[in-house]
């Protein structure tokens, strides 16, 4: 007998599903809800409540049409059409939608090629800052090695790596992930999975290698240069890298928890927060690779991964973004010094080349220097922490001429509240070097232009006006 997946894909293709006139209904009149929403996600104005009751009634008899497509999902989507009810009896208050965000548990269903139909007032992360009301079709994207490394070492049973099929405006962004902390409730509960768009990852991973190894000059791998042309492969690329970055923010010598604790802290502390993560995605890579007990096919995307870290980190996340307190941008400024300060990464006669034969080793040496810190802070004060955090990054990144932490603990208010400190970091306290000034200027465009990208975005663009 047919399972509910091979049902729903032999029943509509994206097309038909992106077509569908319940979808395209619901679409519409989600897009139009967000013109009368507030930043909270209510509808203020008396005046449009009436349109707000017509479009929330559209919404609902959409979901309702497209629920036989998703039968896995039966109990969140009848949890939804009960949300946009009660919204409506509020007079579309701030919204409400604990019940249907418990009861949407993807986790649970975690098989190559299963779809589901999302809708919530929700912000969605690098994209838009407003609880409007979101839809989003979905795909899950779970290859057979990647069950096989979850269910062995690398058990993380909250992540759950997906592709798009379509979308309301709020993630026709920079935004690659779907998280339940970004639903409007009322109360917070206990999260219990988190999405990443692996297909937007991949996607403009590849725009923008292709676009900086041609600036540069850059000679790739035959098995890198693999990952420019070939969407499916750099997708599971990336579903490897971010199934162990994600259990990594929970695992190891932490002295804090920044992303459950909230703080202010200097930035940087997250930079390398980040950088731990990917970098032990890379070196769990590095001895997946090495494993003969391995699968062939586990093997060959560890390998993928290693590559996937260093050009992500040294163009794309370097070079994303404003520099305002960008934490992912200094990351990939670090691991990009520290490889050229360790003989690995070389820009001599305006080309750049890495030497693979050593680069892992180097790459792997940086994570343990992290690893070392968040050991020895364990047993340190906060304060010393930021200290020596901040020791760590400026031995490889030239700080900011004018910065007061560059001058060191003297030159700092120790001895009163460490928001005193943060105050005292700089916006941009490791601006780019001269090599990072020069690249980014060439490459902006193609980087601006992965905003809204998905895995079947024409990839093809020309970059000569890049080089």
């Amino acid at each position: 007998m047919p399972t509910a997946t091979q049902r729903t894909r032999e029943t509509l293709s994206d097309n038909q599903l992106q077509s569908h006139p319940a979808w395209t209904a619901l679409k519409n009149a989600a897009t139009e809800l967000q013109l009368i929403q507030a930043q909270d996600g209510s509808v203020p104005e008396p005046g449009d409540l009436a349109t707000a009751s017509k479009l929330a009634a559209i919404i609902r008899e959409s979901v309702a049409s497209l629920a036989p497509f998703f039968p896995h999902d039966a109990e969140y989507l009848d949890c939804l059409q009960k949300a946009f009810t009660a919204w409506e009896a509020s007079e579309f208050a701030v919204p409400d939608f604990l019940e249907a965000l418990q009861a949407f548990q993807p986790q649970l269903h975690r098989a190559d090629g299963l779809r589901h139909l999302v809708v919530f007032p929700m912000y969605t992360q690098n994209g838009s800052t407003n609880r409007f009301v979101e839809a989003v079709l979905i795909e899950v994207i779970w290859p057979d090695f990647i069950a096989e490394l979850e269910a062995g070492d690398y058990s993380n049973p909250l992540f759950l790596p997906i592709r798009f099929i379509d979308f309301t405006p709020g993630y026709d962004t920079n935004s690659a992930v779907l998280f339940p902390e970004s639903v409007a409730v009322r109360e917070t509960p206990q999260f219990s999975w988190g999405a990443i768009f692996a297909d937007r990852e991949a996607a403009r991973f590849r725009r923008v290698l292709r676009a900086a190894a041609a600036t540069t000059r850059l000679d790739l791998p035959e098995d890198a240069a693999a990952l420019l042309d070939d969407q499916q492969l750099t997708q599971s690329t990336f579903v490897m890298w971010d199934l162990i970055h994600d259990r990594t923010h929970m695992r190891g010598d932490l002295p804090f928890d920044p992303f459950m604790i909230k703080q202010r802290m200097p930035f940087f502390l997250y930079t390398l927060e980040e950088l731990r993560c990917d970098l032990t995605a890379f070196r769990e890579s590095v001895k997946i690779e090495k494993d003969k007990e391995a699968s062939p096919e586990a093997r060959k995307y560890a390998k993928l991964v290693q590559y996937a870290v260093i050009f992500d980190r040294i163009f794309r996340f370097a070079m994303t973004g404003p520099r305002v307190r960008n934490y992912d941008g200094l990351g990939g400024q670090l691991l990009f010094a520290w490889m050229h300060q360790h003989r690995v990464l070389h820009w001599t006669d305006s080309k750049l080349a890495i030497d693979w034969d050593n680069a892992a080793d180097v790459v792997v040496a940086l994570g343990q220097e992290i690893e070392e810190l968040y050991w020895r802070s364990i047993d340190r004060p906060k304060t010393a922490h930021w200290l020596a955090a901040y020791e760590l990054i400026s031995a490889t990144v030239t700080p900011h001429p004018a910065s007061t932490w560059a001058k060191g603990p003297d030159a700092l208010p120790l001895a009163g509240p460490p928001r005193g400190l943060t105050d005292l970091v700089l916006d941009d306290e490791f601006p780019y070097s001269m090599f990072y000034e020069a690249l980014e200027k060439k490459i902006r465009p193609v980087i601006e232009s992965t905003s809204g990208i998905t895995g079947t975005s024409d990839l093809g663009e020309d970059v000569g006006a890049a080089a």
